[in-house]
């Protein structure tokens, strides 16, 4: 089966070991992602792309309880859509990102828990490609 990312510029991929791709400002320093054209600190007009940390410190975090509207829908209908955990995690000192996480169920999720990023199928099209997105999964 082919396997595609749904954007090629959000994380490294195919990766044994994925990294988000952000952005690192020449001029103040900071830190955002996704990678945008101008630092949101600044306004420097340019951004370095720079890799975030794999594992990081789930922040905070919710569930997800009804079906996605479109960009976020993975091809489920009312019938087969799961509630999943989405997230806040920190990477380092340098930035909080928003992101999926592998696990809902709210007897597992802690605060502060250690996570890593992961590649998971997001849905399959029609000719059978199969589009994977990140997420972030307990240690």
């Amino acid at each position: 089966m082919t396997q595609v990312a749904f954007a090629p510029d959000v994380f490294t991929w195919p990766s044994d070991e994925p990294q988000l791709i952000g952005g690192r400002c020449p001029r103040c320093a900071a830190v955002a992602f996704p990678l945008a054209p101008a630092c949101p600190r600044c306004g420097t007009p340019e951004m370095d792309r720079h890799l975030l940390p794999r594992r990081g410190t789930l922040w905070t975090w919710t569930t997800q309880e009804f079906l996605p509207k479109e960009p976020y829908a993975g091809g489920e209908t009312f019938e087969t859509f799961r509630p999943y955990g989405v997230g806040l995690v920190q990477l380092g000192d340098e930035v909080r990102v928003e992101a999926r996480l592998t696990e809902s169920d709210p007897k597992v999720l802690e605060f502060g828990m250690e996570l890593e990023l992961v590649v998971v199928p997001f849905r399959t099209d029609e000719d059978g490609t199969e589009i994977v997105t990140y997420a972030f999964q307990p240690v």
